[in-house]
Formats: C-alpha cells, sequence, structure tokens
C-alpha cells in the first residue's frame, strides 16, 4: 500500500480547538489521503469527536466554541468557507443510527437536497437514492418499502440509510463517528465490510474505541491523547511498532 501514490485530500494545520475557555484540540497537524480509510483512536475525551466535528464545521454549531488554524479540503480552508458548502462535501454518520423518523427510506436518502434548498427532478430522485443506497448495500433489502418510514428498519439498516444519506451528496470525505457502537456484532461486520468497500469512491475518517476495528478497516491511524495528536501512520506500523510509549500502553489495553 505504501508503494501507492497517496494524495493529499485534507491537512489539518496547527488547529486549536476551544470550548469557551477549556482547549479541547492543541495544535494538531495531521493529513488525510484521498481513497483510504483513516481511523483516529484515543480514550474518551482525547479529541476524536471534536477534530472530526471540526471538519464540517459542526463544532461551532454551540455558542462560544472555537477554532484556529487550518484545515484544508482539496487546498480550501473549510474554516473561512459557506458552512453549507462544507458540509455537502464533508458528510458526518454518527453513533446513533439517526434517519428522520416522518420520512420514507426514499426521502431519508434525498433529505439533504430539500435541506440545500437544491431541487431535483424525479429522475434524478429515483437515480440518486438507487445509487446512495446500492453504495451503503442497502438497496437489495430495501428496494420494495422505499416509502416505508426508515425507522421500520433494523440498527443495521437505519445505519446504512444513514451512511446512504450522507453518500448521496457525493461529499468527498466521509466523517464516521463511532457508527458501530450503538450496533450488534453481526451488525457491525456489515458496516466494516461497507467501510473498505467505500473507500474506492470515498475517503473515510472513522473515530472509533475498537481498537481490533481500526486494525480490520483502516490504512492509517491516528492516536489522540488529552487532545493532542500523539502518533499517525500506517496502521500496520502503528500497531507494530508504535513509536511512543502512550499509543504502546493504549493498544496494550493498559489505559483507554
Amino acid at each position: 500500500m505504501e508503494s501507492q501514490i497517496l494524495e493529499n485530500l485534507l491537512e489539518v494545520k496547527g488547529l486549536n480547538v476551544y470550548y469557551k475557555d477549556f482547549q479541547a484540540l492543541k495544535a494538531v497537524s495531521i493529513t488525510f489521503y484521498k481513497d483510504r480509510v483513516h481511523a483516529i483512536m484515543g480514550p474518551s475525551g482525547c479529541g476524536k469527536s471534536t477534530l472530526i466535528r471540526c471538519f464540517n464545521r459542526m463544532h461551532e454549531l454551540t455558542p462560544g466554541n472555537r477554532a484556529e488554524g487550518q484545515i484544508l479540503l482539496n487546498g480550501e480552508n473549510i474554516l473561512e468557507m459557506d458552512p453549507i458548502l462544507v458540509r455537502r462535501n464533508t458528510g458526518m454518520v454518527f453513533q446513533r443510527p439517526n434517519p428522520f423518523p416522518t420520512m420514507s427510506i426514499y426521502d431519508n436518502v434525498i433529505a439533504g437536497y430539500k435541506l440545500n434548498g437544491i431541487r431535483l427532478s424525479k429522475s434524478e430522485s429515483d437515480k440518486i437514492v438507487e445509487e446512495s443506497l446500492n453504495k451503503a448495500a442497502l438497496w437489495g433489502e430495501v428496494k420494495d418499502k422505499l416509502h416505508r418510514r426508515g425507522t421500520f428498519l433494523s440498527g443495521g439498516q437505519q445505519q446504512r440509510l444513514c451512511i446512504a444519506r450522507a453518500l448521496a451528496l457525493y461529499p468527498a470525505v466521509l466523517l464516521l463517528d463511532e457508527p458501530t457502537s450503538a450496533l450488534d456484532p453481526k451488525a457491525t461486520s456489515h458496516i466494516e465490510e461497507l467501510i473498505v468497500e467505500l473507500k474506492k469512491n470515498v475517503s473515510i475518517i472513522l473515530v472509533t474505541h475498537n481498537i481490533a476495528q481500526a486494525g480490520r478497516v483502516s490504512d492509517f491511524t491516528a492516536f489522540m491523547y488529552l487532545g493532542e495528536l500523539i502518533e499517525y501512520g500506517t496502521t500496520e506500523k502503528l500497531f507494530t511498532v508504535p513509536q511512543d510509549k502512550r499509543t504502546e500502553e493504549y493498544l496494550s489495553g493498559k489505559f483507554g
């Protein structure tokens, strides 16, 4: 894998994030690559979710939060872009599946277009819905039930529906914040297989508490601790020869 040419997609430079007076991230600099899966690991409260929430400007939805530094997506600083445009380019999927409860499966998939005021023809909508559900490995299971509510699906199916909803806007990056923490082992396995498949078309940044999961699905892994990026590299190297004692201790289960 390392012999393949890596193309920079998202570059974070000197990122400091504050929740009012509390500094949640301290001078984080990291590069994510096109068509790769990147895992971000670390104990609770280390800044993992804060970091990826900055990538679609969700951190600033709470008054008093602020970010300093640069987050360059294809060379443009997203901290200076229109947040709506940023969110179209960075799809987000959360810990718990959250399909819109009053919407059908079909309407859930294209919800981003409606929320952004983008009009689609019926044929465009049909194409995007089928394509997105196919990418999320859900089309075969729901194609005859598209007009039923998304909430009637199982937890794992609901999470794949949320992934389809994020993919429908053709984002450059898919942000997954512990997407399997609320799922059973079988549904988790489905999502992991899906993540590996999806990297052919989209770059993925995955926050996970699950060390084994990071080892199974990611090409690169970052280890964070107390708001700092401690170590980052190929998953294989970081897991076998970690450079920092704290990384080694975390991987061996001494804390976390």
